[in-house]
């Protein structure tokens, strides 16, 4: 059995390699010619897979080691009875650890009260349902948006777009879709930025056409929102560097790239693939072990100052951030290529779960706020 994979797909060797032949390629450059004898293709969002890659090819089944599939041609593989399945639900402890680093991030900075503010989740399933959770944890007035959650469900604790746009931040949280009853292609347009306000804040973890990147970066420079935080953006890896000068965290599509992630996601794809071939094959969460480290908030922090000591010493967004602006002074093939490059190689971080605070007596009060972003959380001398 032929297994191609994408070439940067952490765990793949690991994963695949005692179920068959292995051929990593290119995630950005896999073509037809390369499949024509393979017997199961694993990619990652960078991959567009439809009939203008499989047509012609030995493929009868596809994973997807993410957790969002709309570069999949679901109807094709269906047709063609090529058996399909994804990570869903993977990397989404990860991105919502990401939403809060950002957000204590840029509250530090701008001197704002988390606790005071609302957030209004839009998209509720595995990834916004724990940003959620872990909003109203630390005591924020949540909002959730998921109008086919509602259809599906009837529970009205589900509200339109349109009822949930005066809260302080939007955070998005939606699959990409161009058709349907709700459509999320550019959800958040001119029409929409003209009704926000200077005192509200958009962050967006999903995919970057949900957001009119545009009308977002006018929205940003007239002073008209308070401000951003992206991780996705329009025509990745070709990204508008205009806009990421106004955001203010710019981040090259990592919310989601954690060691837990990435282990979880190539698992679940290995288990599928194992079962479709009828083929045994070990679990990679069996063999991970991750070591758990001590942190500290720094000497002489308080309040959110201390929070973010903590947790900058397990994800440090602002290095990342750095980075991604720094490749605005190449060309924009080079820059193209060098946002490829973050993305690929960023440094796997374990969850936070993988952390023990320790509190001496004067952070006593920071205990719920770190056990509430997923730290362990223990008091000096323990």
């Amino acid at each position: 059995m032929i297994i191609a994979v994408d070439e940067v797909l952490p765990f793949h060797h690991e994963a695949f390699s005692n179920l068959g032949e292995l051929r990593p390629l290119p995630g950005r450059r896999i073509a037809a010619a390369d499949l024509v004898d393979a017997d199961a293709l694993v990619v990652r969002t960078v991959t567009r897979v439809d009939k203008a890659l499989l047509h012609g090819t030995s493929v009868r089944f596809v994973g997807g080691a993410s957790a969002g599939k709309d570069h999949i041609d679901e109807g094709y593989l269906r047709q063609n009875n090529i058996h399909f399945c994804y990570a869903a639900g993977s990397n989404a402890e990860s991105v919502s650890e990401y939403v809060f680093t950002a957000l204590f991030e840029t509250a530090v900075r701008k001197g704002l009260d988390l606790q005071n503010r609302s957030l209004a989740v839009i998209g509720v399933g595995n990834v916004g349902s724990r940003v959620a959770a872990k909003a109203r944890a630390l005591g924020m007035d949540v909002m959730l948006c998921d109008p086919p959650l509602r259809d599906a469900t009837g529970d009205p604790r589900y509200r339109s777009f349109e009822e949930v746009l005066d809260a302080d931040i939007l955070s998005f949280h939606v699959p990409l879709t161009l058709d349907g009853p709700y459509p999320t292609y550019r959800m958040l347009n001119r029409d929409v930025l003209a009704r926000l306000s200077t005192r509200q804040f958009i962050i967006n973890s999903s995919r970057g056409p949900v957001v009119d990147g545009v009308e977002l970066k006018k929205a940003l420079q007239q002073g008209r929102i308070a401000g951003s935080i992206l991780d996705v953006w329009e025509g990745e890896p070709d990204i508008d560097f205009s806009l990421l000068e106004s955001v203010d965290i710019g981040t090259p599509h990592i919310a989601g790239t954690s060691l837990d992630g990435k282990i979880r996601a190539t698992d679940m794809i290995r288990e599928e693939l194992s079962a479709f071939f009828g083929i045994e094959s070990q679990s990679l969460q069996a063999a991970a072990n991750i070591e758990n480290r001590r942190l500290v908030p720094d000497p002489g922090s308080e309040g959110a100052a201390a929070v973010v000591s903590v947790i900058r010493k397990a994800f440090d967004v602002r290095s990342t951030d750095k980075a991604l602006r720094d490749l605005r002074f190449l060309s924009r093939a080079e820059a193209a290529a060098g946002f490829d490059r973050l993305r690929n190689g960023f440094p796997l971080r374990p969850e936070f779960r993988h952390f023990t605070v320790e509190l001496a007596e004067m952070h006593v009060d920071l205990a719920g706020v770190l056990e509430a972003l997923g730290f362990q959380v223990v008091m000096e001398g323990k």
